[in-house]
């Protein structure tokens, strides 16, 4: 089938289903408004890649400022009187670098919706940020979400939240039961958000009973942990994570540790913790980790049976969302972005060369000569720098994803897998199919400069396959239909796997040596020990 014809078939079924783009039109005046529990807000208009227009409302608050409670639950925004202005991304939590404007008072989301519909209904998708538990925002030009609202006719929404020291510091031994939820303030602040969305869905046209979590690499690991959280139950209704996943979660005895590495580090009393200027207190992201050699403190979610009872996905699937159904997906080269493209040396590693360099970035604790013959011989034409980001790739998430579609195959729990091998088109091709590669394709935004897709007819292809099946599955649970061959639930005797690609097919448990031969040592999530 040639690209061509391709898009004229994927054109066709989101013709049928009901996702497809709308005819050009102008922007309607004067700018858009709706009305808040919390008060009402002033959005602008935007355009959908096809001009269709779109609402766009941006920096709406949905919780308080959590500087003055710093480290302790999120309380909800506070009303206002008037219209309040959206029209601009509110600030990113705090985290050092990266977005320019930061603050604690983060608890923010941004909405795209198309035009007003009487007794529209909806679905909702609500993206959580990558950048695992440390970065990262809902302001990306990766994740706008105005392209996605108008091709399927939904309501997308994308958020911030407290991130590393200021969500995720562990204080219940040090500091008493009012802290006991501090080791997992971010999740707090996500459960939150998620009842705003109830509460709120219906003024932009969106069903609050029909509502999809979909994140990418650390947005995937919060939604794992988020199945687990007896606080989300009800709040979401189907889940799609890409390249994240979230095993187990640290113990209390590893966490508090890690809280006392950084008072140490800052020399700070606990009263003096929850009132040190936020730059201050980010200087504390560079303590050494207590248990992890070489490590700089790591910032994630905590066991600590109040927010988080149970591991997310340890010993088994969470039966708190087993009948809530589920895709997930890794790409190929995870480590194409992950680690060659900080160290480009890599691309001169020799047979030789490769050993010392594979023992310190695989994770898996196998020999790695054994990993190098298994490679050889399965892809004997790979040269040693596609071997080490084959080898990384599946020693790090994919070992952890293969783990939960395990579990959720046993639970009975409605699975689809996928794995992303369409290439990035950066330096011709050479880091594959990198970690973050599907974000532009279910977004619809392959235009974007850094998208690393390419945006011809192949690639825009590449994003209308896998954009549709996210909005067939959020309006149904299930993402089969239109032009997309026919994609079975994941089970333990045939492993079928979606394979995303300029030619996507359904394959039986693809890469299973690979898996067989991780699997033979066993996977505790990094971070979380």
């Amino acid at each position: 089938m040639t690209p061509t014809r391709r898009t004229l078939l994927i054109s066709s079924a989101a013709l049928l289903t009901g996702c497809a783009t709308q005819p050009a039109s102008a922007a309607p005046t004067p700018p858009p408004q709706t009305t808040l529990t919390t008060g009402r807000i002033r959005g602008r208009w935007t355009s959908a890649r096809t001009g269709q227009p779109v609402r766009e409302f941006l920096g709406i608050p949905y919780g308080a400022d959590t500087a003055p409670r710093r480290f302790l639950p999120p309380l909800p925004a506070e009303t206002w009187t008037g219209i309040r202005d959206a029209t601009a991304f509110g600030p990113a939590a705090p985290q050092g670098s990266g977005d320019p404007a930061q603050s604690e008072d983060c608890l923010v989301l941004n909405v795209w919706a198309p035009e007003h519909r009487a007794n529209a209904r909806r679905p909702v998708l609500v993206y959580i940020h990558g950048g695992g538990y440390t970065s990262g925002s809902g302001a990306s030009p990766l994740t706008h979400g105005a392209n996605l609202a108008a091709r399927g006719d939904a309501v997308v929404i994308t958020l911030n939240h407290r991130l590393n020291l200021f969500g995720h510091l562990h204080l219940a031994a040090l500091a008493g039961s009012d802290y006991a939820a501090s080791g997992n303030a971010g999740l707090a602040d996500l459960v939150l958000a998620l009842q705003w969305v109830r509460d709120n869905a219906a003024t932009f046209g969106g069903d609050p009973g029909c509502v999809t979590l979909f994140g990418q690499s650390g947005g995937g690991a919060k939604i794992a942990c988020l199945m687990a959280m007896p606080t989300a139950r009800g709040l979401f209704h189907r889940v799609w994570t890409m390249s994240g996943q979230q095993v187990t979660a640290q113990g209390p005895r590893s966490a508090t540790a890690r809280a006392r590495a950084v008072m140490d580090h800052l020399g700070a009393s606990l009263d003096q913790l929850r009132t040190l200027p936020t730059e201050k207190l980010l200087t504390a992201l560079a303590a050494k980790d207590p248990t992890i050699a070489g490590s700089r403190v790591y910032c994630g979610p905590v066991l600590d049976e109040v927010t988080l009872p149970t591991h997310p996905f340890w010993p088994e699937a969470p039966a708190l969302s087993r009948d809530i159904p589920m895709v997930m997906g890794n790409t190929r080269e995870e480590t194409g972005s992950l680690i060659v493209m900080n160290d480009p040396t890599i691309f001169d590693l020799t047979w030789e060369t490769l050993p010392a360099r594979l023992e310190r970035d695989m994770v898996s604790d196998v020999d790695v000569h054994a990993a190098i013959a298994l490679y050889r011989k399965l892809y004997p034409q790979l040269p040693p720098a596609q071997v080490f980001l084959r080898a990384t790739s599946a020693g790090r998430s994919w070992r952890a994803q293969v783990i939960e579609a395990e579990a959720r195959a046993r639970q009975g729990a409605p699975t689809f897998v996928y794995q992303l091998d369409y290439p990035s088109r950066r330096d011709s091709g050479r880091y594959g199919a990198y970690h973050m590669l599907d974000i532009p394709l279910v977004f619809t935004n392959t235009h974007e400069p850094s998208a690393d897709t390419g945006d011809d007819a192949v690639a825009r292809a590449m994003s209308a396959t896998m954009s549709d099946a996210l909005l067939r599955f959020a309006r149904t649970g299930d993402p089969n239909g239109g032009a997309l061959t026919p994609w079975p639930h994941y089970d333990l005797e045939k492993r079928q796997t979606m394979m995303f690609d300029a030619q996507t097919h359904v394959e039986p448990d693809p890469r299973g040596e690979e898996r067989r031969f991780f699997g033979r040592a066993p996977y505790i999530q990094p971070g979380t020990y």
